[in-house]
C-alpha cells in the first residue's frame, strides 16, 4: 500500500462511516472495481487505525455532549447523563454478542461478494426512504429502543448495510426525534470501536503488522478530517430530512452492484 492508497482509503472510511451508505460495502465495491492488485488489502493495523480516527472525530464533533456525560457520571447520581450512558451500554449488547460468536462467519462475507453487497444496499435504501418520511417528535431514546437500535447495529456488520443509516432509521421509525437519533447513533459506536482496538491490542495481532508509520499517519489524518466533515454534514442533513438523497444513491449503487455481480 502506498501513500495515495492510504489517503483514498482514509477518505472513504471517514466519509462513509457517518454517511448512511455503508463504509464496508463501499470498500468491497472499490476492491472489486479496482482489483486486488490495484488496491491492496488493508492490514489489520491500518483498518483499526482508520476506525480509531473516525471514533476520535466523533468525540470532537460531540465534545460538548461527551464532557456533559462524563461530568454527569462523576456526580454519581441517577441523572440524565447516567441514564444515557446505560442506554449506550444496552445498545452495545447485540453487536458484542454477534461480534464474539460469529466473527469468522462475518469475515467470510468480506471476500468481494458484490452481489450480496448490492442487495444489502437496497435494504439500506429502503430503511432511509422510510425514515425520511417520519416526522420530528421530540421523543428521547428509551431503554427498549436502545436495545432494538443495537440489534440494527449488529445487523449492520454485514457489508452493504449502513451502520449509521440502519441505526438512525430504526431510531426514527421507533418514533424518536431525528436529531436525538443521530446523536445516539454516532455516540453508541465509539465504545465499540475503542473496545475493538483494546481487544486487538491485547491479542497481540496488531503487532504483527508491517505497515509503515507514514502510511498509518496519512490514513489516520485523511479518515479523521473526512470524518469531521461527514459527521457534521450528516447531523445537518438529518435535521433537514434529506435522508432520501442517500436512499436514492444506495438504490442506484445497489442495482449497479447487483448488475456487476451477475455479469461476473
Amino acid at each position: 500500500m502506498d501513500v495515495i492508497d492510504a489517503v483514498i482509503l482514509g477518505i472513504i472510511q471517514g466519509l462513509t462511516e457517518f454517511l448512511p451508505v455503508s463504509s464496508s460495502g463501499h470498500l468491497e465495491l472499490g476492491k472489486a472495481i479496482l482489483g486486488d492488485t490495484s488496491l491492496p488489502e488493508e492490514s489489520l493495523l491500518f483498518t483499526v487505525v482508520l476506525h480509531f480516527a473516525t471514533a476520535l472525530s466523533t468525540l470532537v464533533v460531540f465534545r460538548k455532549d461527551v464532557f456533559e456525560i462524563i461530568g454527569g457520571l462523576f456526580k454519581f447520581e441517577w441523572n440524565e447523563e447516567t441514564q444515557f450512558s446505560l442506554k449506550i451500554i444496552v445498545s452495545m449488547i447485540p453487536a458484542v454478542i454477534v461480534g464474539l460468536l460469529f466473527e469468522e462467519q462475518l469475515e467470510a462475507l468480506f471476500g468481494g461478494n458484490i452481489l450480496f453487497v448490492g442487495f444489502m444496499l437496497l435494504i439500506t435504501a429502503l430503511l432511509l426512504w422510510l425514515a425520511d418520511k417520519a416526522k420530528d417528535t421530540g421523543k428521547k431514546v428509551s431503554y427498549s429502543n436502545a436495545f432494538v437500535i443495537g440489534v440494527s447495529q449488529a445487523i449492520a456488520m454485514l457489508p452493504g448495510i449502513s451502520r449509521s443509516g440502519a441505526t438512525i432509521s430504526t431510531s426514527v421509525l421507533l418514533g424518536n426525534d431525528k436529531t436525538k437519533a443521530a446523536r445516539f447513533s454516532f455516540l453508541m459506536v465509539v465504545p465499540l470501536i475503542f473496545g475493538k482496538i483494546a481487544k486487538d491490542l491485547m491479542s497481540g495481532d496488531l503487532m504483527e503488522s508491517s505497515t509503515e508509520f507514514s502510511i498509518l499517519a496519512v490514513g489516520f489524518i485523511a479518515a479523521f478530517i473526512a470524518g469531521l466533515v461527514a459527521c457534521t454534514w450528516m447531523i445537518s442533513l438529518v435535521k433537514k430530512s434529506k435522508l432520501s438523497w442517500f436512499a436514492i444513491y444506495c438504490f442506484v449503487v445497489g442495482l449497479a452492484a447487483i448488475t456487476f455481480g451477475y455479469a461476473q
